[in-house]
């Protein structure tokens, strides 16, 4: 389980940062460098799901998508400095109990 959570942080935080690179290349005028770390880094959140040992694609990305949400109200809280609401974090709380019951619900 642990394994699992640690490849779903390292996949969100790879597309996180990897897109917010090419944000600041493209939206703020950073270097071109910016564009090219952050396509890589994309790169890397391609190919880090696939460690997974969940057998079905599509619940991976099913439960990666509730982590990302997750990070990503992190991440605008610690990087961008906006505050999540009241409802950011209910929304985020959702967001982990249907991640767990996706992965980790008794299946026969």
């Amino acid at each position: 389980m642990v394994s699992a959570i640690l490849l779903f942080v390292a996949a969100g935080l790879a597309e996180i940062g990897g897109g917010y690179m090419i944000w600041l290349w493209l939206r703020e005028s950073k270097s071109v460098w910016y564009g090219i770390w952050g396509s890589l880094i994309l790169i890397a959140y391609g190919i880090i799901p696939t460690f997974q040992a969940f057998p079905q694609f599509g619940r991976v990305y099913a439960a990666y998508g509730g982590v990302f949400i997750i990070l990503a109200v992190l991440w605008g809280w610690l990087i961008d400095k906006k505050t999540p609401d009241m409802y950011d974090w209910i929304g985020a709380a959702i967001c982990i109990v249907g991640v767990s019951v996706m992965l980790w619900a008794p299946r026969s």
